[in-house]
């Protein structure tokens, strides 16, 4: 099972400046217990905006640079390499970035998507592509109203593959 997992604003912002454009407690500890114990798939961007491989995941960079290198990681230079090298595994998370995302979901090569929906317009120059509802049927929704440590109105939605 290969799940995209993503946190969006209202209008599909995912970041700015390779960066996250929120800081929400909740989808970050979140984030950490589905993807702890599976692989991780993201683009160079990605990876460089964490700065580390992520404990206890498998961290699988896509780059076109073949002389990329990082301790911890396996390289590849194609989504459809990254997934081969995960084909054994009963689940795995594509983290990004945007263009990562797009790749997969044009190509069809994911079952499902965890999306963190944060209510709220942001500044963006990265967006999430649109989820197009004849092609992924929602299957989940919790709605978190913003406290002290979580600033924004946010909801866990999760989306499974229709045809």
């Amino acid at each position: 099972m290969i799940t995209i997992i993503a946190a969006i604003g209202s209008n599909n912002e995912l970041g700015k400046d390779n960066d996250l454009i929120w800081h929400l407690p909740a989808d970050l500890k979140r984030f950490k217990k589905v993807t702890t114990g599976h692989a991780i798939i993201m683009g160079r961007n990605t990876f460089e905006s964490i700065g580390k491989p992520l404990p206890n995941r498998r961290s699988i960079i896509i780059t076109r640079n073949t002389s990329y290198q990082k301790e911890g990681c396996e390289i590849v230079h194609s989504l459809e390499a990254a997934i081969e090298l995960i084909e054994s595994q009963d689940d795995a998370f594509i983290i990004g970035g945007a263009q990562i995302y797009k790749e997969a979901m044009k190509k069809n090569l994911v079952d499902q998507l965890d999306i963190t929906h944060v209510h709220h317009d942001f500044d963006a120059d990265v967006f999430f592509p649109s989820i197009d509802l004849a092609i992924w049927e929602e299957v989940s929704r919790e709605h978190f109203s913003k406290n002290e440590n979580n600033l924004y109105n946010y909801s866990f939605i999760s989306f499974k593959r229709n045809v």
